[in-house]
């Protein structure tokens, strides 16, 4: 069976996997990053996953944005390679929508490269209905602009 939820500390080593399988960032780095999550009860980021036959399959992270009423900023979402084009980053995103509107959220954005490597990323954020409202060019490194979507939930 294979269901969303938040990450709980038994996840970490299985979501560092999932990290290095669909190259997200170096999975070194996840210790430090969800540091605070399980610190802080009251931290109001969020950190969810996919589940299947009890292992973590993909992961998730969101931060509501500072100096805003009721805007979150999805800053990763990947898929564990062999579980890739399967629908589960679509169930991700549903969940996703889903939790936040019952936090009262109004808009959920995501930011990604213009680089062509992520078309596929782009297509996907299009293909969910979400608009593609800013481009900020050269953010990342010269000529990789920062394309900006969001959905008004």
């Amino acid at each position: 069976m294979r269901y969303v939820r938040t990450v709980v500390l038994s996840d970490i080593e299985g979501l560092k996997t999932v990290v290095e399988s669909c190259e997200l960032f170096p999975s070194e780095l996840l210790d430090e990053m969800m540091e605070e999550y399980f610190r802080n009860a009251q931290t109001p980021d969020i950190w969810f996953t996919c589940i299947d036959q009890n292992k973590p399959i993909a992961i998730g992270y969101c931060v509501p944005e500072k100096l805003t009423q009721g805007t979150y900023n999805l800053l990763a979402i990947g898929v564990a390679l062999t579980f890739q084009r399967m629908g589960i980053a679509t169930e991700m995103m549903q969940y996703w929508e889903q939790l936040l509107k019952q936090k009262n959220a109004r808009i959920l954005i995501v930011e990604t490269s213009g680089d062509p490597a992520q078309m596929a990323a782009r297509n996907f954020y299009k293909k969910i209905g979400y608009i593609q409202e800013a481009t900020i060019k050269d953010f990342w490194n010269d000529g990789e602009d920062k394309i900006i979507f969001l959905k008004k939930l």
